[in-house]
Parts: structure tokens; C-alpha cells; sequence
């Protein structure tokens, strides 16, 4: 089986990233590249190997390429998105689908009309410790799920670039949240489902620049149960955690003591050995599998979009003061 040729577009440090991951595949070969800076795109075709193109447009009517790999700027998915589908290519976007629902559901429709594949890269849902937790928990070991809760962070004091899009309000509203706590909102749903309404307050306390540095949620679950995810940019050091609490066992997972669970009657947690997996070539391999008619991508542009919703609920709690509604965030933004 040949591998599946792609273009990346979009160079900067997460283009990279995914490009790493896809040396370590065989079933994808990047072909070309294009970014609208020249030393960008040079210097990322001699990393990789691949051809460096002047346009976009002659990545589009290059008929060898068959994919997109989009890591471009948040708001101009929609733009290169609807030029890729209208070329036939498919299309792995990275996450967030985009900063508005909107423009969200614009990006799976011109997918769906075109007939290409559209996959966005939420890897951590695919970690080794969440899937055996997913697993037990449809296997029933934890009864009801009532509460759970996360942490993800990482220290950006003095790492900070206030030129890029990331690290502006204008292009990644709700800061810390919308760009690394959407990864946990994600997982949160994949482990206790869907999220039907949101609290949130968000704070800029340590990084300079216009947008939030810490922000938390409280996230109410279709099954009742309740959910916190704290995300920041301000700590001192990078740490993640998800503890999911069930009537009949719990299960706490942290970046330095790994997966411990803990069953009702017992008075000690007993650790849980995973293997560690590569989720970026997973979730890759997946789409070049779904490029070529085989199945379909896990994560897909209808919840991506949902999935933002979420977000954007959060973001719109902590302006008014209130809870928000999911479902109000999907009728109005």
C-alpha cells in the first residue's frame, strides 16, 4: 500500500510536531509544504524532506496530493478548509475546529458536500489510561458517575511569543482555555458524556499580552453528574491530572504517578500499568485510513464543533456571570 501524500500547511511549532509524527508512519508521506513566509516553508522542507510550493493554490492543483494537513491560524480554517474540499483534498485540521460555531459548522458542510474527509487532531483522548478508564467504565466497574476532575498546565512565563495568533485574544479567545483546556473538555466528555451547560471564570495573572493565563469551568453532564477542569499558563511547571469518581469506583491519573484505581470497601488505590502509545500517529494513520474509504475519523467536524461550543460556553459564562446552556451557544454564536 502506497502512502498516503500530503501537503502541510501552516508552519510553525505544532506543524512540526505532526510532522514528526508522521515520519514515525509509514502510511503517510508529506509531499510538500506552504506558508506564506519563504524562510518558513524552507526551512521546514529541508527538515522534512518535501517540496516547498510558492501558493496555496499550486498545493490545490497538485492531483499527487490527496490531504491537507491544516495547523493555519484559528480563523482562517474556514477559508483554507472550503479551498481544500472544493479541490477534492481531505482535510486533518487541528483543533479547535475554528473560534466560532459558525464558521465550525461551515467547515464540516463544505467537507460533507465535497465528499472528503475531515478529522481534527484531539490526541489525548486516545491516551493509554483514558481508554482503559473509558473501557471500565462501559464495562459498568464504576456505577454511576457523579464527579470528575481535571488539571491541565504548563508553564508559558518567558516562553511567551505576543506575536503569534495563539497567545491573542483576536485569534484564540478565551486564551488558555480555548488553546490547551479544550484538549480535557474533550476527554471530560469521552469519559462522563456530553456536557449540557457551563460556569466559568477565567484571570490573566502572571503572562503579559490580552488574553486569559487561568481559567476554570464547571461542567454539568447530560447524566447529572458534575465536572471542574482548571487550565493555565502560569503555573510553574507543566503537570496534568483527571480523577473520575464513580458510586462503585474511582480513578485518579496524574503525569507523574500514572493511572491508580480505587474500588468501593477498599481502603488503598491499586496502580494500573498502561503502555504508553503514540496518539499523534494514531490519529493519523486513522485519517489516511478513513482517506482511503476505511472507516471513520473518531473525532469528526459535528462534535469538534460541539466540542467548541463547550468552550465558548465557558468563555461566555465568565463575561455575564452566569451558567450557560450548550445548547444556547449552538443556536446563537
Amino acid at each position: 500500500m502506497e502512502p498516503l501524500r500530503v501537503a502541510c500547511i501552516g508552519m510553525g511549532w505544532w506543524s512540526d510536531v505532526l510532522a514528526d509524527a508522521m515520519k514515525r508512519s509509514k502510511e503517510i508521506e508529506i509531499a510538500a509544504c506552504y506558508t506564506r513566509s519563504a524562510d518558513k516553508r524552507d526551512a521546514f522542507a529541508a527538515k522534512y524532506q518535501c517540496r516547498p510550493v510558492s501558493s496555496y493554490e499550486e498545493v490545490l492543483a497538485d492531483p499527487a496530493i490527496k490531504a491537507v494537513i491544516n495547523t493555519t491560524p484559528n480563523d482562517v480554517h474556514l477559508e483554507t478548509t472550503r479551498a481544500a474540499a472544493a479541490a477534492g483534498k481531505h482535510v486533518f485540521l487541528d483543533k479547535p475546529i475554528a473560534n466560532t460555531v459558525t464558521d465550525g459548522r461551515a467547515i464540516s458542510e463544505v467537507c460533507r458536500k465535497a465528499g472528503v474527509v475531515l478529522a481534527l487532531g484531539y490526541q489525548r483522548r486516545r491516551e493509554s489510561h483514558f481508554r482503559w478508564i473509558k473501557q471500565q467504565i462501559d464495562a459498568g466497574v464504576f456505577g454511576k458517575l457523579v464527579n470528575a476532575e481535571a488539571n491541565i498546565s504548563r508553564d508559558r512565563l518567558g516562553k511567551i511569543d505576543l506575536s503569534s495568533w495563539r497567545y491573542q485574544a483576536a485569534g484564540m479567545p478565551g486564551g488558555v482555555m480555548l488553546q490547551i483546556g479544550i484538549h480535557y473538555t474533550d476527554v471530560l466528555e469521552f469519559l462522563m458524556g456530553p456536557v449540557v451547560a457551563v460556569r466559568g471564570q477565567f484571570a490573566q495573572l502572571v503572562l503579559p499580552g490580552d488574553n486569559p493565563d487561568v481559567a476554570s469551568l464547571i461542567l454539568e453532564h447530560e447524566n447529572g453528574a458534575l465536572s471542574t477542569l482548571n487550565a493555565s499558563y502560569a503555573s510553574a511547571s507543566e503537570y496534568y491530572l483527571m480523577n473520575i469518581y464513580g458510586k462503585d469506583a474511582s480513578a485518579y491519573y496524574d503525569m507523574h504517578n500514572g493511572l491508580r484505581l480505587i474500588k468501593r470497601g477498599e481502603d488503598k488505590t491499586v496502580p494500573i500499568a498502561t503502555r504508553k502509545n503514540d496518539t499523534f500517529v494514531e490519529e493519523l494513520e486513522e485519517f489516511a485510513d478513513a482517506c482511503r474509504g476505511k472507516g471513520a475519523p473518531e473525532v469528526s467536524g459535528d462534535f469538534a464543533t460541539r466540542s467548541l461550543a463547550v468552550v465558548r460556553a465557558g468563555i461566555k459564562s465568565a463575561r455575564e456571570g452566569r451558567k450557560v446552556e450548550v445548547e444556547e451557544i449552538l443556536k446563537t454564536d
